[in-house]
């Protein structure tokens, strides 16, 4: 039954698609239709075979949303690389966000280089959407469990592991498990080199 609906859904998502202007390379699976929000003057790129998981039954884990891909400013940049996959979850780009080849994000997992809003309550008032921004690189082969937040201007290192229900406030070497809130190096891998 999931395979029949992503099938019925496969023009309406690359309908979907064409009209964000968002640029995805061959090989694409939507399981259930994905959010594109692409600022007319950014950039939004996605590599070939990625996978996104949308709909509730796409996954054992049961996405809470659609996933949401978000370009929110002009001259943003939100680069994805091959090998994607993420279910539910929200990557929202207002300056820079850099995911390497064969990055697997879990369910429900918010990625975001801005603070949305000033922390200052004059600015807020003045200026509410104005938050600081600061870009985030996700490097090749890192897996991010479900439930985690990675902030602005983090580098995740290539090859890690963040644990589950993590906040990711500060950069993680490679080949790093981190865990916890905020996120630490709980140990380096073994035998990788």
């Amino acid at each position: 039954r999931n395979e029949l609906e992503r099938l019925l859904l496969l023009p309406f998502a690359w309908l979907g698609l064409r009209w964000s202007g968002a640029t995805f390379g061959r090989g694409w699976h939507f399981y259930g239709l994905p959010i594109i929000q692409k600022h007319r003057a950014s950039t939004l790129t996605v590599g070939r075979n990625c996978h996104l998981r949308s709909h509730v039954r796409s996954n054992p884990l049961g996405p809470q949303h659609p996933c949401i891909l978000s370009t929110r400013r002009a001259n943003a940049v939100l680069t994805i690389g091959d090998d994607f996959g993420m279910t539910g979850g929200a990557i929202v780009c207002e300056e820079h966000i850099t995911i390497g080849n064969r990055v697997a994000i879990g369910a429900n997992t918010v990625i975001a280089d801005t603070d949305f809003h000033p922390l200052d309550p004059e600015r807020r008032r003045i200026a509410p959407n104005d938050g600081a921004t600061a870009p985030i690189v996700i490097e090749d082969d890192v897996f991010i469990g479900m439930q985690c937040l990675v902030l602005k201007g983090v580098t995740i290192g290539r090859g890690s592991v963040i644990g589950a229900g993590s906040v990711v406030t500060r950069d993680i070497p490679p080949y790093s498990i981190a865990a916890g809130n905020p996120a630490h190096v709980i140990r380096m891998q073994e035998g990788v080199s």
